[in-house]
């Protein structure tokens, strides 16, 4: 039997960023997979993929839409060939989980393909082409999280599907009604809206991406409006039901109307619930929630001491960031050392065009806890490389302590939000304040001057260009 000082369940962003940081300190490690390729759902069927099908699709909609503005004349018409994207998807997907693979010879990680399952605390079966057993003086589980549905819709996965079936569909969907007014739900809505479907959202909030800033929310379901996607939101799903080749939605708006919608695809988008079959959690008695997460302390250690869970498995939002970050802090807690991290500054992130991004509190908030705050705020399209990529959408929101200036929530709708994001997270790292962002020299043209000029607007409403 191999004896090893940590085995990590589950090979996605937590599980895998885990097992190197174990091995880079010094501990002998094993991780251990179910399915037959490594990088968990981010780089199979998530984060990694979706990424892939957005930007084929935003090349394809710029073509049709932006390309002679620019100058650019195409002769004949431009088409449309979804094997082609899928399959570059697929291309991109499997270069990042060989990546995973060399990472994992390199660092000298044993890899064991299987069903990972608690024999007892140190003891663990893994069942795949042949049963073996390990065992481990510390194990991290890493196992991930499911698409969520509710129990009246039966997910046929033809046309009543979840994200992992909307990302290797073979035809284009004349409409697709998505439930869910998530992330999720956006990013794969738009990459089918792009390629002409007509697409529905429902959702049940008075709003989508209910979680983030409101005024977020409003921009960007405005944007997308324009963009001809449609919208129901404050609308409660009663049933769906695949007929043949139509799915048949019915929903109850806010008074409690009826409403039908037809479609030949329905995404259920409505969010992912922990990932712990198979596990044993039993055999060791290792606390669950309510919700299915497993219960951890401040150092997301198990009750069982040598057992401790990251990611989507506990309580926080479901990020592959957030699970890398908590695999580190594992990994180093376990080594005796004393990691760090401020869940308040893991950033949030929709990956529609433009992008959405956020760090820190939001207005909504700042208002329920009574904090005084300042706000400044900046639109895109006051920008001059905005107009020079035709970006003009969105705006950056600053929110800073009334009394001492540190930023305490960043917010931006707009062209690259996902990248301008890190500097607002750097900034509140370091405590800044608003009038430290204004003073900082911001590179012209950028998209980043927008974070710049909304500093500024927070601090005595400075802004230059506004």
């Amino acid at each position: 039997m191999s004896t090893y000082d940590v085995a990590i369940i589950g090979s996605g962003p937590g599980g895998y960023v885990a097992a190197i940081r174990c091995a880079q300190l010094g501990m002998k490690t094993a991780i251990i997979e179910k399915y037959n390729t490594l990088g968990g759902t981010c780089l199979n069927v998530g984060c990694i993929p979706s990424k892939a099908l957005l930007d084929s699709s935003h090349h394809y909609d710029d073509a049709i839409k932006h390309f002679e503005a620019h100058g650019i004349e195409v002769s004949g018409d431009i088409k449309m060939n979804l094997e082609k994207m899928i399959a570059r998807k697929d291309t991109v997907v499997k270069q990042t989980c060989d990546g995973i693979n060399f990472l994992m010879d390199k660092n000298k990680i044993d890899v064991y393909q299987g069903l990972g399952s608690f024999k007892d605390a140190t003891h663990i079966t893994i069942k795949g082409g042949k049963t073996v057993e390990i065992e481990a003086k510390n194990t991290i589980i890493a196992t991930g999280s499911k698409p969520s549905s509710f129990p009246f819709i039966k997910l046929d996965k033809k046309r009543v599907i979840t994200s992992t079936e909307a990302l290797k569909l073979k035809e284009i969907p004349k409409h697709l009604v998505v439930i869910g007014g998530g992330v999720i739900g956006l990013e794969l809505g738009q990459v089918y809206k792009r390629l002409g479907s007509e697409v529905t959202v429902v959702e049940y909030m008075d709003r989508i991406v209910p979680g983030m800033d409101k005024a977020v929310s409003k921009e960007l379901q405005k944007v997308l409006k324009k963009q001809k996607m449609k919208f129901l939101t404050s609308h409660k799903v009663t049933s769906v039901a695949a007929k043949g080749n139509e799915v048949i939605i019915k929903a109850d708006d806010k008074k409690g109307n009826p409403i039908e919608l037809k479609a030949d695809y329905c995404l259920v988008s409505v969010g992912r619930k922990p990932y712990t079959s198979g596990l044993g959690l039993d055999n060791v008695g290792i606390k669950v929630t309510e919700r299915g997460q497993i219960e951890t302390n401040v150092h997301l250690q198990t009750n069982i001491s040598n057992i401790y869970a990251i990611g989507d498995v506990v309580v926080g939002p479901m990020l592959a960031h957030k699970a890398s970050e908590e695999g580190e802090f594992v990994a180093e807690t376990i080594a005796g050392q004393k990691p760090h991290i401020d869940y308040n500054l893991i950033p949030g992130v929709v990956y529609t065009w433009p992008e959405v991004a956020a760090v820190g509190k939001t207005e909504e908030q700042l208002k329920d806890a009574g904090i005084a705050y300042k706000e400044g705020k900046f639109p895109m399209r006051a920008l001059g490389r905005s107009r020079a990529s035709m970006d003009l959408d969105g705006f950056v929101k600053v929110l800073a302590d009334a009394t001492t200036d540190e930023v305490l929530g960043v917010h931006m709708v707009g062209a690259r939000a996902a990248d301008m994001i890190a500097e607002a997270v750097v900034a509140m790292e370091y405590k800044a304040s608003a009038e430290d962002i204004a003073r900082m020299s911001h590179a012209h043209p950028t998209f980043t001057e927008a974070i710049k000029e909304a500093a500024l607007a927070a601090t005595d409403n400075r802004a230059i260009h506004m």
